[in-house]
């Protein structure tokens, strides 16, 4: 899902990492990581990819 976002942005993790005030090894991490992120989390970094955060059920 991060990697995603981050991909159609056109950054690398180096630059989100910038956007997002953390290290390119913790997007690294974020992105490989067997847990989903936290709420905020996502909303910085749909932030940082210019997306929007949409929760939902159906």
């Amino acid at each position: 899902m991060i990697r995603e976002a981050r991909l159609k942005a056109g950054l690398t993790q180096k630059e989100l990492g910038e956007k997002l005030g953390i290290s390119e090894s913790a997007v690294n991490k974020l992105e490989n990581a067997n847990h989903a992120p936290t709420l905020t989390t996502l909303k910085r970094v749909a932030e940082a990819t210019g997306l929007k955060l949409k929760i939902g059920y159906e």
